[in-house]
């Protein structure tokens, strides 16, 4: 990404990304985050404040809730399989694109005061969209009536560590790649939910 051509802003989140990636979050000053932007200390202490809303603000701006809001909105086609499909790439592809995003709240969630309530909104949410589409499918007759919370969990984990399992690039499952993982896992998921 060309980060010239991004708002002051993004800059300033990107910089702080890839630096507390890099060095950790005690690691790295906002002088050094703002040098890495192009910018000067005073723009990032006037428009985040400090670099914990900083780093607040690239977990909200980056993470998958409002892409997943619109997913279930505008893309469903009322197909189990089709859609868990769509759920399960899209997830992967937003997790991988947020690698630097999700190593920082691993590593760095201790350290700072409300970081992992703030994180964890973004699978509740995902949880509740989940769960709401599997009620539906459930009173469209496309799905069997059992426990839509608990299925929704289920389908979020199995991706959740899909995704862990890549996560360092240290594959643990050497044999399994995520693609043929997600056509696989969908299809047994929606084939055991189906009426």
């Amino acid at each position: 990404m060309d980060s010239s051509k991004l708002g002051s802003s993004d800059r300033l989140l990107l910089a702080a990304l890839n630096l507390i990636a890099a060095k950790g979050y005690n690691g790295v000053t906002t002088l050094e985050i703002a040098t890495e932007a192009g910018l000067s200390e005073k723009t990032l202490f006037r428009q985040f404040g400090s670099k914990q809303k900083l780093l607040e603000a690239a977990f909200d701006r980056y993470h998958y809730a409002e892409e997943m809001k619109k997913l279930f909105s505008e893309k469903l086609v009322w197909d189990l399989e089709e859609d868990l499909l769509l759920v399960s790439k899209t997830y992967h592809e937003i997790m991988n694109r947020n690698r630097k995003l999700i190593q920082i709240s691993l590593k760095e969630e201790g350290q700072l005061p409300g970081f992992r309530e703030r994180t964890h909104k973004h699978p509740l949410q995902l949880l509740e969209i989940l769960t709401n589409y599997f009620i539906t499918m459930s009173e469209k007759g496309k799905m069997i009536p059992t426990n839509p919370e608990m299925h929704a969990f289920s389908f979020m984990m199995m991706n959740f560590g899909a995704f862990m399992n890549d996560l360092d690039s240290h594959k643990n499952y050497a044999t399994i790649s995520l693609e043929p993982f997600i056509q696989e896992s969908v299809k047994i998921f929606a084939r055991a939910l189906q009426p």
